[in-house]
């Protein structure tokens, strides 16, 4: 058992046994299970070179500091699709997310935008990607995705005719944005193992969480609310 600030930031190891990550005065507690998958699958993506340094994906020291937050070798991500659409604020991400999400802007968020919107998406309001913190921030919760750079918010699309379009507003908003902010949503959960949005409770009236957390004894098994 270890006492540690949550909002501490460290690097993820092999943890060799389910902790108990216990708050300092005032900050909430949250547990951290043993998951020798996070370590391969980034190593795996890294060793690929999938993900390579350019203008809009630069990697990133170990996220330091004595929790199990981080990753081996984050990556801070200021655009997609070859930095046609950009991230306000940039996320910082490990290397699976990145290809993941890369992957969701060029080939289902952007053709979406044009279908249903008719005007490209050229930036995206990021709501929340790497925090050393719990699953919506709830005392005694797990460890959230984010505390492993392993999931994105997303709250927000800019359209290059000027248009704003919100989950929050968009969700129950005009035809267009609707279908819109749907095909997202569906395009999403095809590539995440964690997809929710305002349909899943009330802490996600506002904005598309995504996350690759493994769901299940297979790892197969996909949440998409």
């Amino acid at each position: 058992m270890l006492s540690i600030c949550a909002k501490s930031v460290g690097v993820i190891g092999l943890l060799s046994a389910a902790v108990l990550l216990a708050s300092c005065a005032g900050q909430p507690t949250y547990t951290a299970k043993k998951a020798k998958w996070r370590n391969t699958s980034e190593r795996a993506c890294l060793a690929s070179g999938n993900v390579g340094q350019s203008r809009f994906v630069t990697p990133m020291s170990s996220l330091g500091g004595p929790s199990a937050c981080g990753a081996l070798k984050p990556f801070k991500m200021s655009a997609a699709d070859h930095g046609r659409v950009k991230f306000q604020p940039a996320a910082v991400l490990r290397c699976p997310m990145v290809t993941k999400v890369d992957n969701w802007v060029r080939n289902g968020i952007a053709p979406s935008a044009i279908r249903y919107l008719g005007s490209p998406v050229v930036r995206v309001k990021v709501a929340a990607s790497y925090s050393c913190r719990t699953r919506n921030g709830l005392a005694g919760a797990k460890l959230s995705e984010h505390g492993l750079a392993n999931a994105l918010d997303i709250s927000a699309f800019y359209l290059a005719d000027g248009r704003k379009i919100t989950i929050r507003r968009g969700w129950r908003g005009t035809s267009g944005e609707r279908a819109f902010l749907r095909a997202v949503h569906r395009s999403a959960c095809d590539r995440f193992t964690t997809v929710l949005g305002p349909n899943a409770d009330k802490y996600h009236q506002d904005h598309f969480h995504v996350d690759l957390a493994r769901h299940g004894k297979s790892g197969t098994y996909r949440v998409c609310r």
